[in-house]
């Protein structure tokens, strides 16, 4: 377990909760409305808002995108009201994860975020990765992204003390998936096929009442890391390696500090030191609830917060005035 930071005081844990909040509340009014811009904006907006209250000198690592990409928010961008003394953290943040989620009202649409000191947290390029995590319990190196899907699951099953066919999978519903999802079957392998949102499927790894067992596919890189800093929090493998679709893809990893583009990543690589992460829901889901809206003039909402360097797990429920 990593020692304490002398930066990240425990209160900033339940700050970041009020940060995911506002992101969250704001995209809850869009839910179902089908508008995946609208609702991302609005959660987008609201987060840094939220931000720009603390007392922190915060710089985004992972965000929505490059500065010429995204209008606020942006990879590099400086939130909090950065006083002398306030400290110096990195942030990887996702207000809406689960843009389609949310227009279309599905489940497990997020608001998420991580920080951690300087330095910590990996600055990915916004390219596919390819992933593979389990939750706490398994000895170390249970998995490996070196091996096929096979050896994966049939190394966790034994890890596990039951059958490979006993095994669950989580992983996105992509027609580039089709030859991993043809490999799970032909294991016999039961498969959660999610539409969007695999942060909330890595996390989904660590609790047993989701009854996933492994998370496996390709997604997001910056979402990689985010997920790797929950993980960190609680327990659990990830392995993590880019994909990288055309000479553009690689061009944009070498701007961010790439050099070995066929490394695999761990979580210590992804979310070093003491890590704080947070995450509220938006639309119902495996984890959490999403946003309330409640006849008496007020609404509900369930978060989660975390810290890798005390293994706590903190749930927080919410009620908040309308309005």
């Amino acid at each position: 377990m990593p020692e304490a930071s002398q930066l990240l005081d425990r209160i900033l844990v339940l700050e970041m909760v009020r940060v995911t909040e506002a992101a969250a509340i704001a995209a809850s009014k869009l839910i179902g409305r089908g508008d995946e811009k609208a609702a991302d904006a609005a959660a987008v907006e609201a987060m840094r808002e939220a931000f720009n209250e603390l007392a922190i000198d915060g710089t985004v690592v992972i965000g929505e995108g490059e500065r010429d990409e995204a209008p606020m928010l942006y990879i590099g961008e400086k939130v909090g009201r950065a006083a002398d003394g306030d400290p110096k953290v990195d942030i990887a943040l996702d207000p809406l994860e689960g843009t389609t989620i949310t227009a279309k009202a599905g489940a497990d649409a997020l608001a998420v975020l991580a920080i951690a000191e300087q330095g910590n947290l990996l600055n990915a390029p916004d390219v596919y990765m390819e992933k593979l995590a389990i939750g706490p319990g398994y000895p170390e190196g249970t998995i490996d992204l070196t091996r096929s899907p096979t050896e994966n699951i049939e190394a966790i099953a034994k890890a596990k003390g039951v059958a490979p066919r006993d095994i669950i999978a989580c992983v996105l519903d992509r027609p580039r998936h089709a030859a991993l999802i043809a490999e799970l079957r032909g294991l016999g392998c039961g498969i959660k096929l999610i539409p969007d949102g695999d942060v909330a499927g890595v996390i989904a790894t660590t609790d047993e009442d989701t009854t996933i067992d492994v998370y496996m596919g390709q997604g997001g890189a910056p979402e990689g890391v985010l997920a790797a800093a929950a993980l960190r929090c609680v327990g659990g493998q990830f392995n993590g390696r880019l994909v990288f679709r055309n000479d553009d893809e690689k061009a944009r990893a070498a701007k961010w500090g790439v050099e070995d583009l066929d490394r695999i990543y761990t979580l210590e690589e992804l979310a070093k030191g003491d890590v704080i992460f947070a995450a509220t829901g938006v639309t119902d889901g495996s984890m959490l609830d999403g946003v309330k809206y409640l006849r008496k003039g007020c609404m509900t909402t369930e978060s989660v917060a975390m810290r890798a360097s005390s293994g706590t797990v903190r749930w927080v429920r919410g009620e908040h005035r309308c309005g």
